[in-house]
């Protein structure tokens, strides 16, 4: 074995060490693990979106083949079982019960009221779907604009008039005073439309009681298994923290709806300690689309002052947004602190006001979805910076690059509490325009236009936050976590080494990104290092991953973990070569005396001595591992310009995105192949917002896009060759100086294609405004009303 090595890892484009398990089909998901004698839970869901319960008979199904149990809301109740809490709290936020199983009323399609539990799973669905459930119907609301009218019905009798909170940030007063002094003015009435997250792998759970040492075992797909432990203990099951043993082994996917606690963990503990058995519940896909959080839906009103040249003078919104039945872990934090205070964008707005009102309907809890608020912001600002360009016959790059904050600006104070940390957005611009042949774009669609195909060009330059922090900071704000990330790094006496982590991967490639910034600071080879993650029984507490955390924060604690080790090593070396600590060197995994390379000890005899302690400086401890907490000192502000091209057929109203390029600064960037595998998905996945996805309802609360027939999502054709660049940067914040970049290509790629496709239709017909999703229909539609086309009598 050599020790000893030149390369660096970081920076490095290395395929990733996790995918051959995957791709092979070996990976571990939690609906693979198998437990002797264990049962089979299936859920029991309301068919209607508002329902009292009046009479549920459990011998409708006794007497079918595998069945063992039947739970009601009553179990629950009388079990004492909490409610599922909420984990960001707003003042005077109303927090209505969120039982594990309804008791008098169903409040969405989907809610569960009950769950049988058999031998089998089929066994289990067979009699959930044979129970006989009595429902008297009430009536439903499903939008927030709907729930808000006077005399709605009330989703819950505790939230009056279904407002959850009131939300302002900004200066009313200041932003008044803009709009009075300005001489232009734009605004903007939208819907950013609810979607669903449809990752590969659905939620899972199974949960398995050890009565002589009341210990609790659950795996589950979560995003940050402590935090599962935490809720589900102290919160809602009332146990010692450390009887419940939370495993997260391979998630295939979250996009933000696995971070949250939800019913059926808690229904599975329940169960198998009741049981007496392991209990298992995997969801079918037609239930996670009335079971899993869903994102978005907001109704807004925007107004932007301007000047005649064109700088921003103030900017004032008016948000509804949508919560669903329930209030779940971050919900009341995604509309508020991660998409209010982003409204600034990456422009110079000298006064905001925002209002965010967040509103109880009967529809799935609405929670984080990928961006987790951060897209809304953007849209609703790159949306209405296009119209503003539009309305003073500016090019939309022009106005953005006149209102940018500069780089000499930086760290700079914007209006909605936030402060950027660094930025430098004008070659960001530059590049993504030289990319995409900007000029030779508006020549095209210059000569497209009066053609049945013409040309949209999206530009948007955009913003996120990412890595929460500080803990101080945000407790404040209302959250009821932490923000730091932990790492334990164990060097084992042959020089092998494992790194532990509180982040969860399940997509973003940490079991090859952490080991390069390991194998950095250790010198050592990439092949020596393993990352452990998702066990709360054997890595040290973490809050797990979302909003872009894990290398910020993360990385950032590993880091320190890891320098920890270094100095460690290298007082042991010096005490086996009989030197001053200050004049040992380490370099290529050998620690050396400055100017005597014969005179070294390799990483492998320093790790062996570390546990041995044979020869071993009296004021060390044996062994060889550390431990870090890093709590950051500010988010991370990740930025880019995004550029997309779209061609449209006037004749079918077919959109086709053509083209998209983009320019991201995240700072260094650990692993390049990995970074762009993120904005390739993300991109992806925020053009399918712009273009085909939509979780709509129907006023009664039915969920009317509940499978694939109707939800329609992004597929290989409908998404170019994507192009892609970077600038750099770094953040002053941490010790890598990295951004986040897992969300980048989301929260910027709506707005990029749906300026695109809005720009296609103001330059052909003087559209000034679309709401998402641009299908055919409604782009046909739209350009046949603009052209005065008489409608035919079968239209």
């Amino acid at each position: 074995m050599s020790d000893t090595r030149t390369e660096k890892y970081f920076g490095q484009a290395l395929k990733r060490k996790e995918d051959p398990r995957f791709i092979t089909g070996t990976g571990n998901y939690t609906d693979d693990i198998v437990i002797p004698g264990m049962l089979h839970a299936a859920m029991v869901r309301s068919p209607y979106a508002h329902a009292k319960i009046s009479g549920i008979n459990r011998d409708s199904v006794t007497g079918l083949p595998g069945v063992v149990h039947v739970l009601t809301g009553q179990d629950v109740a009388d079990a004492g079982l909490g409610s599922i809490p909420v984990g960001w709290l707003l003042p005077d936020l109303k927090t209505p019960a969120h039982p594990a199983i309804a008791l008098h009323e169903a409040n969405h399609v989907g809610d569960i009221v009950a769950v049988v539990i058999a031998e089998t799973r089929a066994q289990a669905e067979d009699a959930a779907a044979a129970l006989e459930v009595d429902y008297d119907a009430l009536p439903a609301v499903s939008t927030a604009s709907a729930a808000l009218k006077e005399g709605a019905p009330l989703v819950h009798d505790d939230v009056p008039g279904n407002v959850a909170f009131n939300f302002e940030i900004g200066d009313e007063a200041a932003t008044n005073e803009a709009f009075k002094a300005a001489p232009r003015r734009v605004s903007v009435k939208l819907k950013n439309h609810r979607l669903i997250a449809n990752p590969i792998e659905p939620r899972s759970s199974l949960a398995q009681f050890t009565p002589a040492s009341g210990e609790y075992l659950l795996y589950t797909t979560s995003q940050n298994p402590h935090i599962h432990r935490l809720i589900l203990a102290a919160f809602v099951m009332s146990i010692p923290e450390h009887k419940l043993r939370v495993i997260s082994p391979d998630v295939g996917g979250g996009f933000g709806t696995k971070i949250f606690q939800y019913q059926e963990e808690v229904i599975v503990l329940l169960a198998a300690r009741l049981l007496g058995r392991a209990v298992k519940w995997t969801a079918r896909r037609s239930e996670a689309f009335v079971s899993d959080a869903q994102g978005r839906d907001h109704e807004t009103e925007a107004e932007l002052a301007l000047s005649n040249e064109g700088k921003i003078l103030g900017f004032r919104v008016n948000t509804l947004a949508n919560l669903g039945a329930y209030q779940t872990l971050f919900a009341p934090a995604v509309p508020t602190y991660l998409y209010a205070t982003l409204l600034n964008g990456v422009y110079k707005i000298p006064a905001i006001h925002a209002k965010v009102t967040g509103v109880m309907t009967n529809t799935v809890p609405v929670d984080a979805y990928r961006g987790a608020g951060r897209p809304e912001a953007t849209y609703l600002v790159e949306r209405i910076v296009d119209v503003a360009a539009h309305e003073l016959n500016m090019d939309p790059a022009e106005l953005r690059r006149q209102n940018f904050i500069q780089a000499d600006e930086f760290p700079y104070q914007t209006p909605v509490a936030l402060v950027y940390d660094s930025g430098n957005y004008e070659p960001a611009l530059d590049k993504a325009m030289t990319m995409m042949n900007y000029p030779a774009l508006r020549e095209e669609q210059q000569r497209m236009k009066g053609s049945n195909k013409i040309l949209g060009v999206g530009l948007i330059s955009f913003l996120e936050a990412c890595g929460l922090a500080p803990s101080a900071l945000v407790g404040q704000l209302g959250a009821q976590a932490g923000q730091w990330e932990s790492s334990l790094v164990r060097v084992h006496p042959t020089g092998k080494v494992e790194l532990y982590t509180g982040s969860h991967s399940h997509g973003q490639g940490h079991e090859t990104a952490f080991p390069q910034i390991a194998a950095d600071e250790l010198q050592i080879p990439i092949e020596d290092i393993d990352l452990i993650h998702g066990d709360t029984g054997r890595m040290p507490y973490g809050w797990g991953t979302y909003g872009s955390r894990s290398a910020a924060v993360g990385g950032s604690a590993l880091k320190v973990a890891l320098q920890k080790i270094t100095t460690k090593m290298k007082k042991i070396a010096a005490h086996l070569l009989e030197a001053s600590v200050d004049d040992i060197e380490h370099e290529g995994g050998v620690f050396r005396i400055k100017g005597a390379p014969e005179k070294s000890k390799t990483f492998f005899d320093i790790s062996l001595m570390a546990h041995l302690a044979h020869n071993y400086p009296e004021d060390l401890e044996p062994g060889l591992e550390a431990t870090a907490f890093y709590d950051p000192k500010n988010f991370v502000y990740p930025f880019g310009t995004h550029i997309a091209v779209v061609e449209i057929d006037t004749d079918t109203g077919h959109v086709k995105l053509r083209n998209y390029g983009c320019i991201d600064d995240c700072g260094p960037l650990i692993n390049p192949l990995i970074a762009e595998g993120q904005v390739h998905g993300g991109i992806t996945q925020g053009m399918g917002q712009a273009l085909l996805e939509d979780a709509a309802y129907d006023e009664d609360g039915n969920l009317l896009a509940g499978t694939y027939m109707e939800y329609a999502m992004p597929r290989a054709d409908d998404v170019p060759t994507f192009q892609l660049g970077h600038t750099v940067t770094p953040s002053p914040h941490n010790p890598l100086g990295v951004k986040g970049i897992g969300e980048a290509g989301t929260i910027a790629s709506t707005a990029a294609v749906a300026n695109a496709v809005m720009d296609a239709l103001w330059h052909e017909c003087g559209i000034a405004h679309l709401d998402m999703p641009y299908t055919a229909e409604k782009v046909w539609k739209a350009i046949r009303d603009a052209r005065n086309q008489p409608q035919a009598a079968d239209d």
